[in-house]
This record gives C-alpha cells, sequence and structure tokens, in this order.
C-alpha cells in the first residue's frame, strides 16, 4: 500500500512578511510610476516634478526617441531585450525626523523579464558592513548598513570619494555598500521619506483599514528621539497619513496579535492593498496634482521618465504571484533566520547589530542570484525536504528551509541526520524530478544518489518520496565563508 503524503507545508516562518516593513518605500514608488506616466499634466508641472526629485529638466523629445529605441544600458532597453533589471529601494526618515538619511528601509528588487518574475529582498537596517566609500578604498569605515546613503550629506567620515557627489550621493552610496551584499549590480534607485508616505495617502483623502484587534502601542517613535503611546480601535476605520503610518509601523503593540512580525505585516500589507486601490482609480489619478506635490520635495530618483514608464508598462499587469518577497534574516527564537546572525561584529557590545555568517557575503550573493528559479523547476512540485547531515552547525537545517520558502519550492519540514562529509541529494522519486535535482545539486555542490524507503536507512521524520538534500560538513564551511 503507498505511503499517502502529507498536505504541503505551510511555511510557519512567514520570512515574506519581514519585506513590508519597507512598505512607504514600495507604495511610494509604486504611486510615482503609476501617476506619472498616466496623468495629463503639464510640460511644466512635469519637468518641475523630474527636476526636484532627479536633478534632470524634462526633455520630451528625447523621451519620444527613448520610447521609440532605447539607449542601450538603459532600463527600458534592458526590457525590451530581456534583460534583468536591478532597482535600490529606500526608505529614510526625512527632515522630520532625527536622523534624517538613515536609511530604515532597505530593498534590492530584481525585474527578469526573462522568467516573467521579480524578486524583493529586504535588507535589515542593523546589518554590519565594512564601507569604503573614501576617497582611499583601503579606508574601511565599521557601521550599519543603513548609514551608507547618510555619509555623502553628513561629517561622519573624512573624504568621502567624489563619485559620492551631487544629487545623487546617497543613492550611489548605498547601492555601491548595498551592491557588496546583494552582488547585484543597481541599475537605478529611489530614496522615499516618510513624509512622503503620509502626505501621499492624505493626497489620496486617507484610505480605509480594518484592524482585527484593538491596536495600543506605548513605544512608538515619535519624531524626536522619543516615544509616544498609539490607540486604534479594532475594526474598519478611514486613517488620515498619519495614522496609516502609525498602523504601519507599529512594533510593540500590547496586543500580542498586532505585535508579532505576522501581525505588523498583515497591517502593512492591508494599507498598502488599500493605497494601490485609491491611487488607481478614476478618483485618485484626478488628484495627480496634489500627489506629485506630495511626493516632489521628499523622493529622490536618478530615473528618468523613460525610465519610470518602462517599469510600469512591463510590470503593470504582473500578478502577485510573480513576485518574490524574501529578506536577510536571524534567528529570533522561532525558526525564522537564514544567513544572518546577532551578535558583537565590530559594533560594539551594546549596539544591538546583524552580521553575516559568511563575512564575504558570497553565501547571501548565491542566494540572492537563484531566488528566479526557471517556472519549469517549480512546475515540477518535487517534494523537498532538508535534512542536518552538519552536525557542528544545530538548526542549519531550518535556516536553508526558511531561506528557501519563499522561491515557490514545495518544502517540508526539516529533520535532523547523522553526520556527514558531503552534501547529496537522495532522489527517492525514480527521476520523476530531474530538474529540481539538477537546481539542487547546482545550489548544494551535491551530487544526486538514487535512494529507496529503505536504502540508505532514513533518519527520524525524513520523508522517503520526493527529494531529500543531506547537509553536509561542506555545506557548513560555505554558510560560513570556508
Amino acid at each position: 500500500m503507498q505511503r499517502a503524503r502529507p498536505r504541503a507545508r505551510r511555511s510557519r516562518y512567514h520570512v515574506s512578511y519581514r519585506l513590508t516593513r519597507s512598505v512607504p518605500a514600495i507604495v511610494a514608488a509604486f504611486v510615482l510610476l503609476a501617476v506619472i506616466v498616466t496623468a495629463t499634466l503639464t510640460y511644466k508641472r512635469i519637468d518641475d516634478f523630474l527636476t526636484s526629485t532627479t536633478g534632470r529638466h524634462f526633455n520630451p523629445i528625447g523621451e519620444v526617441v527613448q520610447a521609440v529605441e532605447p539607449a542601450p544600458g538603459t532600463i527600458a532597453y534592458k526590457l525590451k531585450h530581456g534583460q534583468q533589471v536591478n532597482v535600490l529601494l529606500l526608505g529614510r526618515g526625512g527632515y522630520e525626523n532625527d536622523a534624517p538619511y538613515l536609511t530604515d528601509s532597505i530593498m534590492a528588487v530584481t525585474i527578469d523579464p526573462a522568467s516573467n518574475k521579480v524578486s524583493m529582498v529586504s535588507i535589515p537596517r542593523d546589518l554590519v558592513v565594512r564601507m569604503n566609500l573614501q576617497d582611499n578604498p583601503s579606508r574601511i569605515w565599521i557601521n550599519k548598513i543603513n548609514a551608507a546613503y547618510e555619509v555623502p550629506y553628513v561629517s561622519i567620515i573624512c573624504c568621502v570619494a567624489s563619485q559620492y557627489s551631487g544629487h545623487d550621493a546617497g543613492g550611489l552610496a548605498a547601492e555601491h555598500e548595498v551592491g557588496k551584499v546583494t552582488g547585484l549590480t543597481f541599475d537605478r534607485y529611489i530614496a522615499v521619506d516618510f513624509v512622503a508616505f503620509r502626505d501621499m495617502v492624505n493626497a489620496l483623502g486617507g484610505v480605509d483599514v480594518c484592524l482585527s484587534t484593538n491596536l495600543d502601542d506605548y513605544s512608538y517613535p515619535n519624531y524626536h528621539n522619543g516615544y509616544m503611546p498609539i490607540h486604534f480601535k479594532a475594526g474598519c476605520q478611514h486613517l488620515n497619513g498619519e495614522q496609516a503610518l502609525e498602523v504601519a509601523r507599529s512594533r510593540h503593540a500590547v496586543q500580542p496579535q498586532q505585535a508579532s512580525d505576522f501581525g505588523r505585516a498583515r497591517r502593512q500589507q492591508d494599507i498598502m492593498q488599500a493605497i494601490k486601490q485609491r491611487a488607481t482609480t478614476i478618483n485618485g489619478f484626478s488628484k495627480a496634482p496634489q500627489l506629485l506635490s506630495a511626493l516632489q520635495q521628499n523622493i529622490t530618483t536618478d530615473m528618468s521618465l523613460s525610465d519610470m514608464r518602462a517599469i510600469y508598462d512591463w510590470g503593470k499587469n504582473l500578478p502577485d504571484t510573480s513576485i518574490i518577497r524574501t529578506a536577510l534574516t536571524a534567528p529570533s527564537g522561532v525558526g525564522d533566520g537564514n544567513l544572518l546572525d546577532s551578535y558583537n561584529c565590530g559594533m560594539g557590545p551594546s549596539v544591538s547589530q546583524l552580521c553575516a555568517d559568511d563575512p564575504s557575503f558570497a553565501m547571501i550573493h548565491r542566494y540572492i542570484a537563484s531566488l528566479l528559479i526557471d517556472p519549469a523547476v517549480l512546475a515540477e512540485k518535487a517534494p523537498v525536504q532538508i535534512a542536518n547531515g552538519a552536525n557542528n552547525f544545530p538548526g542549519l537545517d531550518g535556516r536553508v528551509t526558511s531561506m528557501f520558502d519563499p522561491t515557490g519550492l514545495q518544502m517540508a519540514d526539516p529533520v535532523g541526520h547523522g553526520a556527514v562529509p558531503q552534501s547529496v541529494i537522495l532522489d527517492y522519486s525514480n527521476g520523476q524530478f530531474p530538474l529540481t535535482a539538477k537546481w539542487l545539486a547546482n545550489f548544494f555542490g551535491a551530487g544526486v544518489v538514487a535512494a529507496t524507503p529503505t536504502n540508505p536507512a532514513p533518519a527520524g521524520g525524513q520523508q522517503t518520496y520526493g527529494l531529500v538534500v543531506v547537509i553536509g560538513h561542506d555545506f557548513a564551511r560555505r554558510w560560513l565563508g570556508g
């Protein structure tokens, strides 16, 4: 009698929701693209907006030429020719904040026309990096990655390199440092502050949001490096811009449902959806001048109008199922960490900081490059389980499973395993999932071995169908940068 297969595993980790900490940047960027390319505006209004946000004047003839035959290297050209595009999204406090240039939200977005997918990777603000933004590349400054955007604008370090100057100084500095972490070369950046988010909601006339429980947070950050209480009742309510920002950012609610990562993410996604719906209605676009005014002073980007139009045209009908959302995280006690850890990695013992398990970031590069899995691999729907044979690294099976959850692979709960020196892919399917087996073998640097339910003897709790990745000490060493 054939063994009944359990239902597909539903992730316990909710990794994908962590990216929604960047909700102001994502939503404002969406509205910026939607409004600027669909609204009917005067030449002067568009020129004023582009001059303020990009530092460049509106060139209608140039835009027409770019639309017909975009120049090589531009976003429009890359999308037209099926090449990947990388955009860095940054959310910062803005002039009403005591640290206006620190980027609390950092997200690397990759648009892949070949697979018709988008990946969004959230980078935590507390990740410690060794910055080399000075005129002498050998000079290293150890700090959190959220300070990279700030460096050209504040006298923190001397002798900032000349390429990090002018209108795009902060964006280029952030691109350089985030690029080292992710392995991506960014085509463009968009930096948005909280004022833009708040004023945008107000320009739309507010949004309607429903809360499942009361939301009471007595430690919400105010604009003066302190805290204040916020209170919202359960049920549906109309929120203005400041209220929407409070609901989106609250992290310390007394209600467990609202204080959890999942609860906060649910609120933020609800707000994002409410803003998108409001902004894409006829009424929303009738307020294009107000929206541009709300965004104009609080968004900085090096995108051209043709860049914006190309991204909007490519992605306006992209289904949510084609967007992969993930984050670089550290374990928090509930099995939701992946490639980072929390310890003193250069900032001192009293500073909250996150550190890459692999100081070279090579494993992060490998992971991000592998996010956009070929749809043919995912179509196999192969059951995949991770078994930890690296006994010198307890919990690695859970981290790897958490890392793969957002990719679309059918991941089962991880299990332990006896120690093995070399990773191996056990194929219990008699070759039923060749593309998935090949993908896993390439990622883990492991061979594929045919297996039966009794040979080799399975570990306790291990599945004996589909594909099982037994992680060895070799992969654990690579994870740690060895």
